[in-house]
């Protein structure tokens, strides 16, 4: 049993929909990676016959990415963490690490995340923002619609007083299309 509370950084899905007891919240910054829809889903919000994207963490030298730190009691750790690798390494299409993350206290603690594994047959990394729009308006998963996911998350991150241009204008891409 782990006796140390942890933090777990979430930049995507987990903002809106945690699924697992947390202590307390609070946004923090993690430097040099930034959000991006770079993995193929074809489980979630996809099928392996039509393929959606979601969200993941890739290393950009000098950029940021804003998101929002759980804290786990150290009671709950186990159970989290359990949840957290059934939930997020459903492929080995994600990296679990452990990443320094600054909160806006200045504050810098070690976090849990998920990056993408850039060597996995899901990495789509090299796709325009015009090419995700038009696979996110479509496609759907086993958890629900690839637009259900953009749309929470750039709601959940316009919230949290979060500023994301790249997503903002990927929703505006996908609203725009489904008009």
């Amino acid at each position: 049993m782990n006796e140390q509370d942890i933090w777990v950084f979430g930049y995507g899905s987990l903002i809106w929909k945690p699924g697992f007891e947390f202590a307390h919240q609070e946004i923090g910054r993690l430097q040099n990676y930034k959000r991006s829809f770079c993995i193929w889903s074809i489980h979630y919000r996809g099928t392996p016959e039509h393929m959606g994207l979601v969200l993941a963490l890739d290393k950009v030298q000098g950029s940021n990415c804003d998101g929002l730190l759980f804290k786990i009691k150290a009671k709950n750790v186990e159970k989290v963490l359990s949840y957290l690798r059934k939930r997020e390494l459903i492929s080995d299409a994600y990296l679990e690490v452990i990443v320094d993350v600054k909160l806006n206290s200045g504050e810098t603690v070690k976090a849990y995340t998920y990056l993408v594994n850039r060597n996995h047959e899901q990495y789509a990394g090299s796709l325009t923002i015009d090419d995700q729009a038009l696979i996110i308006k479509s496609a759907k998963g086993t958890i629900g619609s690839n637009t259900e996911y953009l749309y929470n998350v750039t709601k959940c991150l316009r919230d949290l007083g979060i500023k994301d241009p790249e997503l903002e204008k990927l929703s505006y891409q996908t609203r725009k299309l489904s008009e």
